[in-house]
């Protein structure tokens, strides 16, 4: 079966309508929103899926792309105000749609970290909003350094986000990744696949605690255990990658951490999203956007 963004926005509208239940706003005094907050969420996660990064650019094509969906537009104020007060929701809709991915019941996990660059001169570093959380960092994969945040992820074998987080490029991994497994409602036998930079005794003791196997590739240093894990570490990569390339996380465009939170959770979701409607669809690549890019 064959399916188009107009599909997926329908089939994803239908659902977070039903997890939210009836408005509670509609009984209030005042006027009622124009703008649902389904449709809202639906706005956010097409927005992703289309490749526009600016609000007043997304808002002008939305009207052509599709204003049939939607029988009211916000203005640019007033979209990025909701989205923002509604971040909350994100998360919550990524883990209702992981919660329905097949996948989830699998035994494997797998954990990765990845610079989120928010600022790119020493002017607006000195300005920006972020000073206090984001931090100089080093990134091995392009040896260089940059100024932002580090974002943790927990995903499944195709790529669906489980849990996540953005922490200071200053903390340890090893301090917020057993800070996140605590989050990532790991069962016992599950088995986690992470970095070599996440080798150590108390990342070791906590995934013990809970019960699950902890795999990684082996460290020169140490008895060879797993070997390269290469093929399999290659999984988490191909998920950075399609945040990265096709989903335009390093074009967050965040400046404050409002800001940041909404449009990195904006892109999380907008690959549970995917991931859940290629599940409906019985797709043979789960994670593939082809469809849903245009």
């Amino acid at each position: 079966m064959h399916a188009c963004l107009d599909d997926l926005v329908t089939a994803l509208y239908v659902t977070i309508d039903d997890l939210l239940g009836p408005d509670p706003r509609r009984h209030h005094p005042g006027r009622r929103p124009r703008l649902a907050d389904s449709e809202l969420i639906c706005l956010a996660v097409a927005q992703v899926l289309l490749g526009c990064h600016g609000e007043h650019r997304w808002l002008r094509f939305c009207y052509c792309r599709l204003g049939q969906l939607f029988p009211y537009l916000p203005n640019q104020p007033g979209y990025n105000k909701r989205l923002r007060q509604a971040r909350w929701l994100l998360g919550e809709v990524m883990a209702h749609l992981a919660g329905q991915t097949p996948s989830v019941h699998d035994t494997l996990r797998l954990l990765d970290a990845t610079p989120i660059p928010c600022a790119a001169s020493r002017q607006t570093v000195n300005r920006s909003a972020l000073r206090g959380w984001a931090d100089y960092g080093w990134c091995p994969s392009h040896s260089r350094w940059y100024w932002g945040l580090k974002l943790y992820v927990v995903t499944t074998s195709d790529g669906s986000p489980v849990t996540w987080c953005l922490a200071t490029p200053k903390l340890g991994e090893r301090e917020v990744a057993t800070a996140l497994l605590d989050r990532a409602s790991l069962r016992p036998g599950q088995v986690l696949i992470v970095d070599k930079g996440l080798a150590g005794a108390a990342v070791d003791e906590h995934v013990v605690a809970l019960e699950a196997v902890l795999v990684r590739p082996d460290r020169r240093d140490e008895p060879a255990r797993f070997g390269t894990l290469g093929p399999v570490r290659q999984w988490i990569e191909s998920v950075i990658d399609t945040l990265k390339g096709q989903l335009g996380l390093e074009q967050h465009g965040g400046r404050t951490p409002a800001g940041v939170h909404t449009r990195v959770g904006q892109r999380l979701l907008a690959l549970a999203a995917v991931v859940w409607f290629n599940w409906q669809l019985g797709a043979e690549h789960k994670r593939s956007l082809v469809a849903y890019d245009h």
